[in-house]
């Protein structure tokens, strides 16, 4: 079933491309055989001459060659749920989004399907009572805010309005928690011209497919008035039956409570579990250490190795901040250790521990994870407020309720997932060598980085640090890098200064509530 819209349509600009991006693929590929040096783009000949060689090209995989034309997309009135379920699910795009952190969120910038009456009405009063608890919770949480933003910056300015704005953004991230992911955000986008292929191939994958074939087919619309060219190999999507998940899904329909129990006891209580890795990380990166400058062992011991390529003291190109490891002989022999976490964190979170691109997650399909009862991920600040988590326990209440009416009324799952709210539990798992996962906590354990992720970091940091301490132990914050790399300032966030010196703490010592 397709579902039909009736909110605002979404919106599709491309708004930068190479010029002529379909001859640069042609002309990319001649270079490949040319005697007489570059091929230039307008040196490739009639349409009719060059797509037999396209078409060749394309049909046994020699894709590099649609890599090189990029498209910059400004995409408006599309859903958070297709965003975190297509475009970000993925390592070879670029995004900047309207953050819910910092942007207060208005009402009515939703996506809503076109469902038959009695849904419709249920429909419209989730999404109602949920911006009604959004408004609330940024109102209430305003005060235990105030109160924690207080005690870590240690001010005695307690009413100076040049806070307030802080504050306020503080309460209004952990607010958002409640809204649907079916809210709005507007960003741009740029993808090379094979994702751009690759996006319309696929847009019958779950959990958005009807949002996603209006989108992608305006995508392409965009892509084809630039340059009809790609007409040669733009391939019709895949047929939902095409996807072997589907079957399973259908047959196995009820199976998401005993999944959530088995998953949510493999955890132990921790955000983040590290189930797998490389069983002797160590010696392997330290062997690679010593085969980039052709040392022996007894030339260079194990720890003199892994501090050179990992100890921000040894190696200071890990205190830049344009991340130049991946360039670096030495750094990239970290590359040779590999970890494997479990996670359950909310959707709001998943969404920006997604866009770590180099950490790659198997996210669910979200509707075979649904349960029946509520599933959802608190902020710590709702947590301890009891006012604030009085609101938020009511709110998730009649949320899953208004989804359970409509799951019986035979709403259609894409529909009814819309209305999960960003705090709903997503559980998968996250895999990383650790030259990327020393990146990743470099940026997210930092007492700016969002809370949930930074929490998650924090579990992660600690379970390698205890079974690789030599290792571990460089999982550290931007500051404590900077420091060790004797870079200046060791904050490097300038006015957005946490207000703590984490640069000062070990790991057991971290502790946070925004």
């Amino acid at each position: 079933m397709t579902l039909q819209f009736i909110s605002a349509a979404p919106k599709v600009t491309l708004t930068k491309a190479f010029a002529t991006p379909f001859r640069n693929v042609v002309a990319t590929a001649k270079t490949c055989y040319s005697s007489k040096g570059i091929v230039m783009d307008e040196q490739v000949g009639d349409r009719e001459k060059f797509t037999p060689l396209v078409q060749s090209i394309y049909e046994a995989g020699h894709h590099t060659t649609f890599q090189h034309a990029h498209f910059q997309f400004a995409l408006e009135n599309v859903s958070r749920q297709f965003i975190w379920s297509f475009l970000h699910a993925h390592p070879f795009y670029n995004s900047e989004q309207v953050s819910q952190r910092y942007v207060t969120v208005k009402p009515d910038t939703v996506t809503i399907p076109d469902l038959p009456p009695q849904q419709a009405a249920i429909y419209r009063e989730c999404v109602e009572l949920q911006f009604e608890a959004y408004r609330n919770l940024s109102s209430l949480l305003e005060a235990p805010v105030r109160a924690e933003f207080y005690r870590r910056f240690n001010r005695s300015d307690r009413m100076a309005k040049s806070h307030d704005r802080s504050i306020s953004r503080k309460a209004q991230e952990a607010a958002r928690y409640v809204l649907p992911v079916a809210t709005h955000a507007y960003l741009y986008h740029t993808v090379s011209g094979i994702t751009l292929l690759r996006y319309y191939r696929m847009a019958e994958m779950l959990d958005t497919p009807s949002e996603q074939k209006i989108v992608l087919r305006k995508m392409v619309d965009e892509l084809l008035s630039l340059d009809r060219d790609y007409e040669i190999t733009l391939q019709e999507p895949l047929s939902p039956e095409a996807f072997p998940e589907l079957a399973v899904l259908e047959a196995r329909r009820n199976a998401g409570p005993d999944f959530v129990r088995e998953f949510d006891a493999t955890l132990g209580g921790r955000t983040s579990l590290l189930t797998s890795w490389t069983g002797n990380a160590e010696a392997a990166v330290a062997d690679a250490v010593r085969e980039v400058l052709g040392l022996t062992m007894a030339a260079m011991s194990n720890e003199e190795a892994l501090r050179l390529a990992a100890s921000p003291e040894e190696n200071r190109l890990l205190g830049e901040s344009l991340n130049l490891t991946t360039l670096h002989k030495v750094s990239r022999a970290l590359f040779h250790a590999h970890f494997t976490f479990k996670k359950r964190i909310s959707h709001a979170a998943d969404s920006q521990d997604q866009r770590h691109r180099m950490t790659p997650g198997s996210r669910p399909c979200l509707a075979a994870h649904l349960t029946g009862a509520p599933d959802f991920i608190y902020p710590e600040i709702v947590r301890l407020d009891e006012a604030a988590k009085a609101v938020y326990d009511e709110t998730m209440e009649r949320v899953w309720e208004k989804i359970g009416r409509l799951r019986q009324l035979g709403a259609p799952d894409e529909a009814v997932l819309y209305l999960l709210p960003n705090a709903v539990s997503v559980r998968f798992s996250e895999s990383s060598d650790f030259l990327n996962l020393r990146h990743k906590h470099q940026m997210r354990l930092c007492y700016n980085a969002q809370e949930e992720i930074w929490r998650a970091s924090v579990d992660e940091a600690e379970q390698v640090r205890r079974l690789f301490p030599t290792l571990g132990q460089f999982l550290l914050p931007p500051c404590k890098v900077r420091q060790l790399a004797r870079q200046k300032p060791i904050c490097p966030e300038g006015p957005r200064f946490c207000g703590v010196r984490v640069w000062t703490l070990d790991l057991d010592q971290y502790e946070r509530v925004i």
